[in-house]
């Protein structure tokens, strides 16, 4: 337990892009998570871009979290309202349990800034022991999301992994 400690989280990057998996688009998106996510200490392990497909996403996220034993992943993309954003429910059917309160707090702490993120469909859940977050599929947007998430994640990480009780006072 305190060895997992002293060891940084893994994480697991997963772009949601029918033409970024074409080959067509830069995964921007993607950058912007491995940027951040690195200056805050995580292990990027994995990282892989899918088509906007709820079988295939669910399938990456299910090998990630049982197989792979990744901390954390956060995926990019498919949270609007387009017909083939997809995202929030292919990891609603693979989740154990949902987080709200994050995926809430996302939203009303980035409207300020983007009135459109009241938009987002993003779910949080838990699989296996690994948290799950769906962030936008902009740059801008994974940013804004991170913002409010990076100072939250670690400890629910160890929440999770029953390294920590819940804060007191």
């Amino acid at each position: 337990m305190s060895d997992k400690l002293s060891k940084p989280f893994t994480l697991a990057i997963l772009t949601i892009s029918d033409s970024g998996a074409k080959g067509e688009r830069l995964d921007t998106s993607g950058d912007a998570i491995s940027r951040i996510m690195l200056q805050e200490d995580f292990d990027e392990c994995i990282r892989d871009i899918v088509p906007d497909d709820s079988g295939m996403i669910a399938k990456k996220l299910i090998s990630w979290s049982d197989e792979e034993q990744i901390d954390l992943i956060l995926t990019t993309g498919g949270t609007g309202l387009g017909p083939r954003d997809v995202t929030p429910e292919a990891t609603s059917s693979v989740i154990d349990f949902e987080v709200p309160g994050l995926s809430e707090s996302l939203r009303i702490l980035t409207v300020k800034k983007t009135p459109m993120s009241v938009l987002s469909r993003s779910v949080a859940g838990v699989r296996s022991g690994c948290l799950i977050i769906n962030l936008p599929g902009s740059p801008k947007g994974v940013c804004e999301y991170l913002e409010v998430l990076v100072p939250v994640i670690p400890h629910a990480l160890e929440m999770i992994n029953g390294w920590r009780n819940h804060p007191s006072g």
